[in-house]
């Protein structure tokens, strides 16, 4: 299995949207961080799709290592 790159050492805060959709970045190399630009083409890696429930902050994983992916679970310590 692959490993990723670590895009950072903290998790990236986004104001998300109530019904709208995003895409997590797995494989770190997107330039458009923590959010998937495509960069995993030719890789093991896909984005992972999340789903806003509602408007608020949330903390998509910058380091990669979370068991809860897309969403930071402190693996980054």
């Amino acid at each position: 299995m692959s490993i990723p790159k670590r895009a950072s050492d903290t998790p990236y805060a986004v104001e998300v949207e109530t019904g709208k959709s995003y895409f997590w970045c797995a494989c770190g190399e997107s330039n458009s961080q923590p959010f998937c630009d495509g960069s995993h083409k030719g890789t093991d890696f896909t984005p992972v799709k999340y789903e806003a429930k509602e408007s608020k902050k949330v903390f998509f994983c910058g380091c990669k290592s979370t068991a809860s992916q897309p969403m930071c679970d402190g693996s980054h310590k």
